[in-house]
């Protein structure tokens, strides 16, 4: 925001005529003042003078004495303190007189010989601050800490820097000090909410650079002994101890506060007290209130008894415990109708929003864990780029963000315990109704509930609730004979009932006796879990032609749901004829709408629908559907590559799609597809892993790979293409194999994994050269370049990248050229020629910038931030690695912004700014980063070198031994650096 727009306070009602009781206050003219930084005041949005240095500073006096008059004397010694010029009343007279006519008569009065401003309180933002701090105090003091922070944190935003910033006189130096130490109070406080909610990691960045900004401070001290014991960094809470205790000793000559002493000892004893928040977190700022509960049906019948039961378990949560009900039974027996009634009816104990999800328990392929918590996350407000990878890491992000809320959870058709534990929120507030085919007898704490199938009477009364009371009255034995083929399970009847309802013409005895026909309905309805598939075959038969043939084909593909592109695709159909199909499906229970446009199948569903086609469909039929699929993911991920990376020859080396794709708009609408459909892709090109798709579905790996290198998604990329590579091999298609190593090996080198990675890119290009394919051969010489640098095998990495960029520019692949120069800048850093390194990474950047390479723009600032590092032109650097952060950030790339506040942190240090590089160096290590262990310990080793000069040396060598731990391990030669610091006196580290 422009800072000449107005001061950032809330804005306020206009009154209507009469309201209050003073019409020429400051308010009803639209002014607005700031103190809380530079001394301005606006009208209606708009900046006024407010005139020379000592004009300010009268103006400021006035305005901090809270509508009180100031005599003449005392703003004399307020703006000139002992020392006044011969002419100081003539002067604040003359500035008052400026003022006046600049703010409005009304506004700065004369009285008794001085002079008041008179303004509401929220005219000011000083004032708005202090209200909202107030508050904070309240809510704090009631429990409420979600809200607390939040109002703390608005109050801290009100600040623009310094505070009266370059207001003269000694009145105003007062007020600074005063203001900014309160300012650091409120820190102290926010900071203290980050840590009772649980927002520990996030703090430590923070709580570094404020500790070394304010070395003395002990309460920061221990707010970040606090914050890296429970991130799990108890030797460095330990070393900021140890680091004050000396420092304090040196400074004044006294020992810590007993309270810092106190933790000290809880820490050594790993008190359990400290390891979890005393209350659960407060709401994240932009969390969002998810309502994802299916809809209930209208005519939900009988459950009285478990209505009650579970209901009153779910709002108990509003107590002192997580509620946890687990509800089991066959399938069909309506567990998800029955859940999903419950939750409508206990929504008002959880008004912090639901979620749901479809865990697939029962399917070959059930939900895996981190991809439901990325889900999750991403509905309650977490951006992509900012969920992690791992399920550990994603599960605990999830309880931090459901903390302090109360909020539903319903998971539906869990296959066991283990499935479940990492989605449940964990604190008290939050419920969790969970159901399944199996009791979760070892889901500890869960209340159990069996449900069977209805009475006769509940059965009756379902169907008659759907078919009407006039229809079902005139035939009420046949109307019994249907809800008994239907083994009285609700979601047997419920099918048989609504397409009954829907037809007219037919009477309930049609209904039974289609039922009674025991080749279609009987042994399967005495047979366990396979009764559901009765109904299934209800469903279906009732289907015309096209809607059957649509509910085949689309139940074939592997993806956890589909989008209405994808099912067009898959049914080559146009859009409108597909989306009433679909709807169709919808309207027989045979689909589910997960959401606007995004359709899935109940996993019985998709099993039975597969049973279908493999019955109904011809072979080629079913395959060129999911060829179809495939067609579509890969020209559409084409057209996603093509935006991203102008320029770039890959596309043209590709299998060629019979699927037009979608077309993009831009690059922001290109990445919201690519990511939204991730799941779907891979699951698509995992699937391909046999017969003729296999080449496309390998391709589609290469279009999608900025996946490999998103963090969310990474995992399933990696599966994906070991799991292609495994078949490429076993099929013996050089080609195929060739580019599916060459995916694998980007997987190991965003993981770190040198070893592996060289390996695949070795097979790969030689594979590459057999068959001809000559994208594979210079893309494997990249990869094996920046394998042997990452190695220290200088002269191995420049051959390599040598011929990388020779091949690119023969290729006329111009990114891949730029990449390879930028690598080789790498090089020459490495090989002490940092001008040619220099020149190399300028040469890339300006490829780069010549095609509109955004994406990869941002790798050759990378690498020329780092040459200009080496080279000591740290101003330049910090611009280049700081422009390169950005466009990460832009393009979702959540590893590689990690690594680049890696590089900044270096930069930084290299210029001799301690503070900054352990804030950048400590982001890094929260974010994550491309490389893995290797480059964890060489975060941590320039974390510890800004740590030891800020006079926390004990933390620095907590830091430097973990490093040497992770270096030993994976054989890194950065060990030696390590084992130095570790060994060397710490003024010189």
């Amino acid at each position: 925001m422009d800072r000449d727009s107005g001061p950032r306070v809330p804005e306020q009602r206009v009154p209507t005529p009469g309201e209050g009781s003073d019409s020429s206050g400051a308010g009803d003219v639209g002014l607005r003042f700031s103190v809380l930084g530079p001394v301005r005041a606006w009208r209606a949005g708009k900046p006024l003078s407010s005139g020379s240095p000592q004009q300010r500073a009268l103006l400021a006096a006035l305005l901090l004495r809270d509508g009180r008059t100031a005599t003449a004397s005392e703003l004399i010694d307020a703006i000139w303190g002992e020392d006044p010029p011969l002419q100081a009343l003539a002067a604040v007279r003359t500035y008052a007189s400026r003022l006046r006519k600049v703010l409005t008569p009304q506004a700065l009065v004369s009285e008794a010989g001085g002079y008041a401003i008179r303004t509401e309180r929220d005219c000011l933002d000083l004032g708005v601050a202090e209200e909202l701090a107030a508050e904070a105090e309240k809510l704090r003091a009631a429990g409420e800490r979600g809200r607390a922070r939040l109002l703390i944190n608005k109050s801290l935003g009100l600040w623009d820097g310094e505070p009266l910033a370059n207001v003269p006189g000694p009145y105003a130096e007062n007020q600074r000090t005063r203001l900014e130490e309160w300012r650091l109070q409120l820190l102290e406080t926010r900071l203290d909410l980050d840590l009772e909610v649980g927002a520990h990691a996030e703090a430590v960045s923070e709580l570094t650079a404020l500790t070394a900004a304010h070395p003395l401070r002990e309460r920061l001290r221990e707010l970040l002994m606090l914050a890296l014991y429970r991130s799990g960094r108890q030797a460095e809470a330990l070393a900021v101890y140890a680091d004050t205790r000396r420092l304090l000793a040196e400074e004044l000559g006294v020992d810590p506060c007993p309270e810092l002493a106190q933790l000290q000892q809880r820490i050594l004893r790993a008190d359990a007290e400290l390891a979890a928040p005393g209350e659960p977190a407060a709401v994240p700022a932009r969390m969002t209130q998810p309502a994802q509960l299916p809809a209930t049906v209208p005519d939900f019948t009988g459950r009285a008894s478990f209505v009650r039961e579970l209901g009153g378990r779910l709002a108990a949560a509003e107590g002192t415990v997580m509620a946890v009900s687990a509800l089991a039974g066959i399938g069909g027996v309506g567990k998800t109708t029955l859940a999903v009634h419950v939750a409508h009816d206990v929504r008002p104990h959880f008004p912090d929003g639901q979620l749901y999800v479809d865990l697939q328990g029962t399917g070959s392929r059930p939900a895996e864990p981190e991809a439901v918590l990325g889900a999750f996350l991403r509905a309650l407000g977490t951006q992509d780029s900012a969920i992690p990878d791992t399920l550990d890491e994603r599960s605990a992000l999830y309880r931090s963000t459901m903390a302090g809320r109360r909020v539903l959870v319903l998971l539906d058709n869990a296959r066991d315990a283990a499935q479940i534990r990492p989605l449940l929120p964990g604190t008290a507030g939050c419920a969790a109704l969970v159901t399944s085919r199996v009791r979760m007898v070892d889901l500890a704490g869960a209340h159990l509930v069996d449900l069977d199938v209805m009475s006769p009477e509940e059965a009756l009364q379902l169907f008659t609730r759907i078919v009407g009371e006039e229809r079902v009255g005139a035939e009420r034995q046949s109307a019994l004979d249907v809800v008994g083929a239907c083994g009285f399970l609700p979601l047997a009847i419920r099918i048989a009932a609504s397409r009954l309802a829907a037809r007219r013409t037919w009477t309930v005895s049609v209904l039974a006796e289609k039922l009674a026909d025991e080749r279609r309905r009987l042994d399967e309805l005495q047979a366990g879990d396979l009764a559901v598939k009765a109904t299934f075959e209800l469903g279906y038969g009732q289907l015309e032609p096209a809607q059957a043939r649509a509910f085949r084909l689309l139940g074939l593909a592997d993806g956890p749901d589909m989008s209405l592109m994808a099912a067009s695709a898959v049914l080559a159909l146009p859009l409108h004829e597909t989306e009433d199909l679909l709807e169709a499906l919808v309207d027989t229970s045979l689909l589910e709408s997960a959401a606007p446009g995004r359709y899935r199948y109940h996993d019985l569903v998709r099993l039975y629908a597969r049973a279908c086609a493999e019955r109904d469909e011809l072979p080629d039929a079913s395959e060129e559907a999911l060829s179809r699929l495939l067609d579509f993911y890969l020209a559409t991920a084409v057209r996603v590559f093509a935006v991203e990376r102008p320029g770039d020859r890959l596309v043209d080396h590709l299998g060629p799609a019979a699927h037009e794709g979608l077309v993009f708009t831009g690059r922001q609408q290109a990445q919201d597809w690519l990511y939204s459909e991730a799941n779907c892709l891979l699951a698509s090109a995992r699937q391909a892993a046999t017969g003729t798709r296999l080449r496309l579905a390998v391709d589609l790996l290469w279009a999608a790979g900025d996946l490999a290198e998103s963090g969310a998604n990474s995992k399933l990329y990696e599966r994906a293409a070991l799991a292609l590579r495994d078949a490429a091999h076993a099929a013996g298609d050089a080609r195929a194999e060739a580019r599916a190593r060459t995916s694998v090996t980007h997987v190991h080198l965003v993981a770190g994994r040198y070893e592996q990675a060289d390996g695949e890119a070795e097979v790969a290009g030689a594979l590459a050269r057999a068959v001809g394919d000559p994208v594979v051969g210079y893309w494997s010489d990249n990869d094996r370049g920046i394998i042997a640098f990452n190695q220290g095998r200088y002269s191995e990495a420049e051959e390599h990248l040598r011929r990388a960029s020779e091949g690119s520019r023969a290729d006329g692949n111009r990114p891949g050229e730029a990449s390879a120069l930028c690598n080789l800048s790498r090089i020459h850093i490495s090989m002490g020629r940092i001008s040619e390194a220099i020149t190399m990474a300028e040469q890339g950047v300006q490829l780069y910038e010549c095609i509109g390479h955004t994406l990869r723009l941002a790798n050759g600032r990378y690498a020329l931030g780092i040459a200009l590092t080496q080279a000591g032109r740290h101003t330049d650097a910090l611009e280049q690695l700081l422009a390169a952060l950005e466009l990460f950030e832009a393009n979702r790339q959540r590893l590689w912004e990690g690594t680049t506040h890696f590089r900044i942190a270096q930069a930084h240090l290299a210029a001799r700014r301690a503070p900054q590089a352990a804030q950048h160096a400590e982001q890094a290590l929260a974010i994550g980063f491309i490389g893995g262990d290797r480059i964890r310990g060489n975060v941590l080793i320039t974390l510890g070198r800004a740590l030891s000069p800020l006079g926390q040396p004990d933390r620095a060598r907590a830091c430097w031994r973990e490093a040497l731990s992770l270096h030993e391990a994976s054989g890194a030669p950065e060990a030696e650096e390590a084992r130095r610091l570790l060994s060397s006196p710490l003024s010189t580290a």
